[in-house]
């Protein structure tokens, strides 16, 4: 019930500023599609492992974007990313799995790996594809965005979250 409020929270803001929500999203459809194919779990624990993973670095990246959005709609995004208690599952039970079986580890240290990867290579290809992201990460004449650096800080410091996720799992990133 939580994440539907937060989808009315997202749907009401963007048709505050004019967009249709539908319409909105329709762009990155694709990328999420993309992303789910290449990644179909195998397994229920690869499945709580892309959840896990998967829902973290979509939050990482989205409060990473954020940071150049008006006040009204950061606080917004800040929000709806708030963790429900979820996670503190995942990392329970992938915990319990690994020390019943520790081979566990691996394979799931492999996939998680891979997630990440693919999650990163998704965000760089809707960046690289959408004109809008784009100037909103790196700026316009009008309004100033990230220099390079800032970007390439961005990724490192979007890879180093993901580790930290997969330590709280007990794998290594």
């Amino acid at each position: 019930m939580v994440e539907f409020g937060h989808f009315e929270a997202l749907r009401r803001r963007l048709q505050e500023i004019g967009a249709d929500p539908e319409a909105a999203m329709e762009p990155f459809v694709a990328a999420v599609d993309a992303f789910h194919e290449r990644t179909a779990p195998q397994t229920w624990l690869e499945g709580l492992v892309k959840a896990y993973v998967g829902d973290g670095i979509a939050s990482d990246f989205y409060r990473e974007i954020s940071a150049f959005l008006d006040p009204a709609t950061h606080d917004l995004v800040t929000t709806v990313l708030s963790d429900g208690g979820q996670s503190e599952f995942v990392v329970r039970v992938v915990n319990e799995a690994i020390a019943q079986d520790p081979r566990v580890a691996g394979r799931l240290a492999l996939w998680g790996r891979r997630l990440v990867g693919e999650a990163l290579s998704q965000a760089q290809r809707v960046a690289a594809d959408r004109d809008g992201l784009a100037s909103l990460l790196v700026g316009s004449v009008e309004r100033p965005g990230a220099d390079l650096a800032e970007l390439v800080r961005m990724f490192t410091r979007l890879t180093e979250a993901h580790s930290r996720r997969m330590g709280r799992l007990g794998l290594s990133a």
